[in-house]
C-alpha cells in the first residue's frame, strides 16, 4: 500500500522557518513525481510545489517562488519542503501527494484540481500556522 506521512510542521512567527519532511512507505519515489498542497480555510486548495522523479525538475506557486524550496533525497525514500520567509498568509494544512511520473507532467501536477483520492497516493496532512 502506498503511504506518504508529512511531519515539521507546527506554529512560526512570520518571517521564521519550518521544513516539511514527506515519507513514502510501500513504494520507491523514484518513478513518482512529489507535489505539496495546501488548504486555508475558506480558501481553495492550492499546489504549492513539485519535483519530479524523472529529471529533477520542480514547480513553485508564485505566491512562494523565492521563499520555498523543494527537494528529494531517495536514498532516505523523502522529500522536503524548506519553508523560509513565512507569512501569515501561509497558514493552512499541508499534504503531500504522488504521481506516478509517467502519467503528468510535474507542472500539471501542482496545478491540477484533481480529488485527494485521484492521486497515488496523499498524505494526512500537518497544520502549519504562521502567526505572531
Amino acid at each position: 500500500q502506498l503511504q506518504l506521512v508529512e511531519s515539521g510542521g507546527g506554529l512560526v512567527q512570520p518571517g521564521g522557518s519550518l521544513r516539511l519532511s514527506c515519507a513514502a512507505s510501500g513504494f520507491t519515489l523514484d518513478y513518482y513525481h512529489i507535489g505539496w498542497f495546501r488548504q486555508a480555510p475558506g480558501k481553495e486548495r492550492e499546489g504549492v510545489s513539485c519535483i519530479s522523479s524523472k529529471d529533477g525538475s520542480t514547480h513553485y506557486a508564485d505566491s512562494v517562488k523565492g521563499r520555498f524550496t523543494i527537494s528529494r533525497d531517495n536514498a532516505k525514500n523523502t522529500v522536503y519542503l524548506q519553508m523560509n520567509s513565512l507569512k501569515p498568509e501561509d497558514t493552512g494544512v499541508y499534504y503531500c501527494a504522488a504521481d506516478q511520473w509517467g502519467i503528468t507532467t510535474v507542472q500539471n501536477m501542482c496545478i491540477s484540481t484533481r480529488g485527494a483520492d485521484e492521486f497515488d497516493a496523499w498524505g494526512q496532512g500537518l497544520q502549519v500556522t504562521v502567526s505572531s
